[in-house]
């Protein structure tokens, strides 16, 4: 592992540990009351099933049978698998209901580069084909599809995709299918992530799609910041969805809330909604916290709050497109320190590609009720742009004690607005004057 990975990982472990004894001295509040965390009286070893973590011998065979045995033993409040310190090769593998996946302390599982160990399966009926190519998908490293109460646990061990196989087959444009994810759930409910480091992802980190009730916390995820599309945690068409208390940081978005691609987005129909986001940390050439830009389900009720964010492309990114159709609204972001970053906060109806020509054009999205309140940035070269659709312009946005402060030179430090309408109260650099002046206090409620 290279020097500077080595030093990301300790740092990113030194976060984990600052945010749990703040929260448990000062009473922050978590969202352990989502899934209450189950203990697994039943245990099995990975060892058991003939696992050798000696980075050389290819366990899938070991893992499937594991899993295998734990779903038919079917044991009273489920079984913990655990795998202790070693480095453990091994191919994808999917997960059952009722059990706990748990890592040692020094325990890696490490993805094989063999892509023949990474089975086909089918694209997402709300995004119509796979993310990067048409057709099918590769199969996340680890995977699950219609599971109740599953656990990813540890001492800090590794979860490690070898994405750089896979990042040069997209530079090189020799993909033939999507890229797998590092973690994926598919319809599932009563999931809990934590005490866990995902590091080097093909694509995206940790893909909740089509699920409710989960629990991301205490992680550190990590990928070099030229690793293309490797998303830190990306709920998607998902609800009651706690991200908190981690350090990101990633070649793209650090947290991306989504729920579906254009018409097939639109005719699934199933939103993003009530997802806290709260102490995370971390830097990426692209966006700290963003919602979008595949919204066409529909995204609501967003609260993200307590974002600490350094070295970004954008701090906070809100992105739609013609063709998405859907809607954004009633999303807050509050108590939010940026420290060099390209853009402060960006709200954009002209982001993101389209799966195929069937999209329609005249797929408007809605997007109303975005709040922004605290944020300060330091080394900011523009605090912010809003850029609405003519045909469907952005309303009810509200800025509310907002200082983005910039560096000195010719860079333009103006905010730019267009085919917007919503208020502002001090903010620093002063926004466009589609933001009508308030003196209120609170968080320009009257206006949402």
């Amino acid at each position: 592992m290279p020097p500077s990975v080595l030093s990301l990982v300790f740092l990113g472990i030194a976060v984990l540990i600052l945010f749990q004894v703040r929260s448990a001295v000062a009473g922050v509040v978590t969202c352990s009351g989502i899934v209450p965390m189950r203990y697994r009286y039943d245990k099995v070893s990975i060892a058991d099933f003939g696992g050798v973590g000696d980075g050389k011998t290819v366990n899938t065979k070991a893992f499937r049978e594991a899993i295998y045995r734990i779903q038919h033993l079917r044991r009273r409040g489920g079984t913990l698998l655990y795998v202790p310190p070693g480095v453990y090769l091994t191919g994808s593998f999917n997960l059952t209901s009722h059990m706990t996946l748990y890592l040692a302390r020094g325990a890696v599982i490490k993805a094989t580069q063999d892509t023949w160990h990474w089975p086909l399966i089918s694209p997402l009926p709300s995004y119509g084909r796979g993310r990067e190519r048409p057709g099918g998908r590769y199969v996340s490293f680890i995977h699950g599809d219609g599971l109740r109460d599953v656990v990813i646990t540890g001492e800090n061990g590794t979860i490690d995709g070898q994405g750089a196989v896979w990042w040069n087959m997209w530079r090189q444009r020799t993909l033939q299918f999507t890229r797998p994810n590092l973690v994926e759930f598919v319809n599932s409910k009563g999931i809990i992530i934590s005490n866990v480091i995902f590091q080097d992802s093909p694509f995206w980190n940790i893909h909740p799609v089509y699920c409710s009730n989960v629990v991301i916390r205490y992680v550190t995820i990590l990928a070099p910041h030229d690793s293309p599309n490797t998303d830190g945690v990306d709920p998607d068409s998902s609800t009651n969805v706690c991200i908190e208390d981690s350090y990101i940081s990633t070649g793209d978005d650090l947290v991306a809330v989504k729920s579906g691609w254009d018409q097939y987005g639109i005719a699934y129909a199933r939103p993003s909604s009530h997802i806290t986001i709260r102490r995370i940390t971390g830097s990426s050439p692209f966006a700290g916290i963003a919602i979008g830009s595949e919204t066409s389900g529909g995204v609501a009720n967003v609260f993200a709050e307590n974002i600490n964010l350094y070295n970004m492309g954008v701090g906070l990114h809100v992105k739609t497109n013609i063709g998405r159709g859907g809607f954004i609204r009633n999303i807050t972001f509050s108590n939010v320190y940026m420290e060099n970053a390209r853009l402060g906060i960006k709200i954009a109806g002209d982001v993101g590609d389209h799966p195929d020509e069937g999209y329609n054009a005249n797929a408007l999205p809605i997007v109303k009720g975005i709040r922004f309140q605290s944020v300060w940035g330091v080394k900011v070269l523009q605090p912010g742009t809003i850029k609405g659709l003519k045909n469907s312009p952005f309303t009810g946005i509200c800025l509310s004690n907002i200082n983005l402060h910039g560096v000195p030179g010719p860079r333009p430090t103006s905010w730019k607005c267009s085919d917007v309408s919503g208020s502002a109260m001090e903010v620093s650099p002063w926004p466009c004057a589609e933001l009508a002046t308030t003196q209120q206090t609170g968080s320009c409620s009257g206006h949402l």
